[in-house]
């Protein structure tokens, strides 16, 4: 009996369409650009964007959203909700400014990096970003 009940917990946790999507980390980078949403696969592609951090590629991908340029420090992103459903990912972000008005600094861009295991990994997804009120920020699709 005790065989049956894990059998059938293990078949309803598989079930569920639930996806763990950790923000593993915030911050900016030199790279510049402008609005972008970047579906990271591999370390050098990491890389490339400025960003270091461990991420297992074996059993996951990286999402990164890249905001800015700004020539002002203080900028940062906030994350209010990640919404998903079966056709898409919805990203409700936007920038707060330094709330003293920031110091002159070199370009950058801010960036939130999401850690999402590759089993919720489907191509053609469309991801998007936009703001509070509902305007868009930047999108793309899983390839």
């Amino acid at each position: 009996m005790k065989r049956l009940w894990a059998l059938a917990a293990l078949l309803i946790v598989a079930g569920c369409r639930d996806v763990r999507v950790q923000t593993l980390r915030q911050g900016d980078t030199p790279v510049l650009g402008g609005n972008e949403l970047v579906v990271v696969r591999d370390a050098p592609s990491l890389e490339r964007l400025g960003i270091h951090a461990p991420v297992r590629f074996r059993a996951e991908f990286g999402v990164v959203l890249l905001m800015g340029p700004h020539d002002r420090s203080g900028y940062k992103q906030i994350i209010e909700s990640i919404r998903s459903r079966a056709d898409r990912f919805r990203v409700v972000a936007f920038e707060a400014p330094p709330a003293d008005g920031g110091e002159p600094s070199n370009r950058y861009r801010t960036f939130t990096l999401w850690i999402v295991p590759n089993s919720a990994y489907r191509r053609g997804v469309r991801v998007e970003v936009v703001t509070p009120v509902d305007e868009a920020i930047t999108s793309t699709e899983l390839p």
